[in-house]
């Protein structure tokens, strides 16, 4: 059993709000996983050919700046990084694969959480208020987020294993739910080049989802393709920098629900988490059917 949050604000003028609008929505899952928490936003996009990167560094200490110095001497291009506790986002013109590539030969303690031009990511093991306090989510701005609080059923607690999972450039999964043939998907995948990090069945499904987008299917194909691929209950939310999409699997066991106003379109898996939303009393709610699509952009 674990917790999905999503929101996407409609009113720009709203966007200042967002990560206030959120907490509570994180909170109110804790019950649903109290293990640990994460999420990822998404912000107005840095210009090209600038790129973010989220790193972790956990139980590491890490001198965020003097990484920094390193970084300027060995590749050329203008670096920016903004640390938030074991948490930093490093804004850079150089190609990310290099980045990827430098930050594994020389900090290969840092964790690289996610890359693109819009979304930034966060997760840790703990308490999902501890977490939102720790990394001050009440104060992210931006368009639409992601969020999930994790109950460990089949495999560690771990940051590595928290939600959201990532793939490619601003893209983003997190799950409720249980599958059943990851270890089947994972030796259909590898062989193809896709890289698994976790032993996590919520990682199949991103690495699945990685491979279609690679394939060039557009997201609501790649959903689609995993009807008869990823086998076992799952609601899955995923993110992009323009889009928000909810599914839903055949026997929909896992809850969702989703409040739509002319300001927000917010998701829970329970409604406890967006009784605190303004005007909700005037939303349109409704939980999503069984293997249909719902998607919202920005």
């Amino acid at each position: 059993m674990c917790g999905i949050v999503g929101l996407l604000i409609k009113r720009p003028a709203l966007r200042d709000q967002l990560g206030a609008l959120m907490v509570p929505m994180l909170v109110g899952m804790t019950d649903r996983g109290p293990d640990s928490a994460g999420l990822a936003v998404y912000t107005a996009p840095v210009p090209e050919p600038s790129h973010k990167l989220s790193l972790y560094s956990g139980a590491n200490q890490v001198d965020w700046s003097q990484l920094l110095l390193r970084l300027a001497k060995e590749l050329e291009g203008v670096h920016e990084i903004a640390p938030t506790g074991t948490h930093a986002v490093l804004t850079s013109a150089t190609d990310p694969d290099l980045l990827v590539s430098w930050i594994s030969r020389h900090a290969p303690a840092i964790a690289v959480l996610s890359i693109g031009q819009s979304i930034d990511l966060y997760k840790d093991v703990g308490a999902p208020a501890d977490i939102a306090e720790r990394y001050q989510f009440k104060s992210l701005r931006g368009s639409h987020l992601v969020g999930h609080t994790r109950m460990a059923t089949e495999s560690a607690v771990t940051p590595a294993h928290a939600h959201p999972f990532t793939a490619g450039r601003d893209f983003c999964l997190v799950h409720n739910g249980s599958l059943s043939n990851p270890h089947l998907v994972r030796k259909k995948l590898e062989p193809l080049g896709i890289r698994f990090e976790t032993d996590n069945d919520t990682e199949a499904a991103c690495r699945f989802f990685e491979w279609r987008l690679r394939e060039g299917d557009d997201l609501r194909t790649a959903v689609q393709r995993g009807f008869s691929e990823l086998d076992g209950f799952f609601t899955f939310l995923m993110g992009t920098d323009q889009e928000l999409l909810i599914v839903r699997d055949a026997f929909s066991c896992k809850p969702a629900v989703v409040a739509e106003t002319d300001d927000y379109v917010a998701i829970a898996s329970e409604f406890r988490s967006l009784a605190h939303l303004p005007h909700i009393k005037h939303a349109t709610l409704f939980e999503p059917k069984p293997e249909e699509i719902y998607s919202w952009r920005i």
